[in-house]
């Protein structure tokens, strides 16, 4: 599992400045991340079986910043598709959400499936990314499922991760592959032990009331744990559905290619009518407020003053009324300087090195001197070369 210091740095600062909510709505613990105009109608993001909330960090970082309202979620701790039917209907309830796009992947994609099937007024469109439309290849591959809530936490992460491919990647896809393991080191016993039985669970997506061209299937066309043959039945089920294939991605393509997801989704919100607010977020840019009262921002003001030099700039506070301001990619004008002391420490440690790298060159040349001298001694002593050739 990666510490907090491996982290990519962009998953940092995202955690550093978009809140984590965590709320109980009946038996059900429920955390998610909700950001964006709320007058936008949302993007609701759903994992599979290895992902949290969290791994659609990038979306919510690109979409917030175009106007859209993003909400990744968990998978709650749910034992059947029914109860996962009423336990997410009552979150959006919560939450004030009544209509709703949805993105899935994999077992989230699923279940993005049976809740459109079963509430069709509430789900105004599906995005369905390496995902299926039944659970009898998996029941078949697993016939300890009926034992699956006595086993062991580390053998269900491991049985888990064996749906991952093993080896050689590119660099993109290996940081993806690296990202979702660990977050399935986060999850505890009990959520993977749900998340296996609705996998398992017999079930299937029936058909669903909405037109085809509501719908957009983006899937990768490398390696992928979803069959190909699953895939296929998806795309039959949905002739007139949007296609939109990635050459490559692997399991995890919005972490691996958020650039062409991202791209996607824009598509197709666009498509079914959604209009951003990208006036929300120049607002933020050019006031660099977040939705607070004067008064609070003043009070703020002289604690942000003294922490500037340290703080990434562009981005207020966590207001989940408002879009945040991310960093530009490395190299841009945009970019705050770096602090006077960094520069001290960065020319501090360089010096060391380079006399770090001067002792380590003379004593590598010593010990090559006393070498030679030694060898030429134990030569002369043992009479392979005269005193008088040396």
């Amino acid at each position: 599992m990666k510490g907090v210091s491996s982290a990519p740095g962009d998953y940092v600062y995202f955690k550093s400045q978009v809140p984590l909510h965590k709320i109980p709505i009946g038996t059900k613990q429920w955390r998610y991340y909700d950001y964006g105009p709320k007058t936008v109608p949302p993007l609701i993001c759903i994992p599979g079986i290895a992902g949290t909330a969290d791994v659609y960090y990038k979306q919510i970082m690109a979409l917030s910043m175009k106007g859209y309202r993003v909400i990744s979620v968990d998978i709650p701790r749910v034992w059947s598709y029914h109860e996962w039917i009423q336990a997410f209907e009552k979150f959006l309830d919560t939450i004030d959400v009544h209509h709703v796009h949805l993105y899935g992947t994999s077992l989230g994609g699923f279940l993005a499936q049976l809740f459109a099937h079963h509430r069709p007024r509430r789900v105004k469109s599906l995005v369905l990314s390496n995902t299926y439309l039944d659970t009898r290849t998996f029941a078949a591959a697993m016939p300890w499922a009926p034992f699956v809530s006595w086993t062991p936490s580390f053998l269900l992460k491991r049985y888990v991760l064996t749906g991952i491919r093993d080896g050689p990647h590119e660099p993109f896809i290996a940081d993806s592959v690296d990202f979702a393991v660990s977050q399935v080191e986060t999850l505890s016993k009990d959520d993977l032990a749900s998340r296996l039985t609705l996998t398992v669970e017999a079930a299937s997506v029936g058909s669903l009331p909405h037109s085809d061209s509501f719908v957009t299937i983006m899937d990768t066309n490398d390696y992928c744990a979803i069959p190909q043959v699953l895939k296929d039945e998806l795309t039959e089920r949905y002739p007139e559905a949007r296609r939109a294939y990635l050459k490559t991605g692997g399991d995890f393509p919005f972490l691996s290619r958020p650039d062409e997801v991202n791209l996607h989704l824009q598509l197709h919100l666009r498509r079914v009518g959604v209009e951003p607010r990208p006036e929300v977020v120049k607002s933020i840019s050019k006031d660099d407020t977040d939705g607070t009262d004067s008064n609070s921002q003043s009070k703020k003001k002289t604690d942000e003053d003294k922490e500037d030099r340290n703080t990434p700039q562009g981005f207020g506070s966590s207001s989940s009324d408002q879009s945040p301001t991310f960093p530009e990619s490395s190299g841009s004008s945009n970019d705050p300087p770096l602090p006077t002391d960094s520069i001290q420490l960065q020319s501090s440690s360089m010096d060391k090195l380079v006399v770090m790298q001067l002792l380590t060159g003379e004593v590598y040349q010593s010990c090559v001197v006393f070498t030679l001298f030694y060898c030429t001694l134990v030569l002369v002593h043992g009479g392979f070369i005269s005193r008088q050739s040396v």
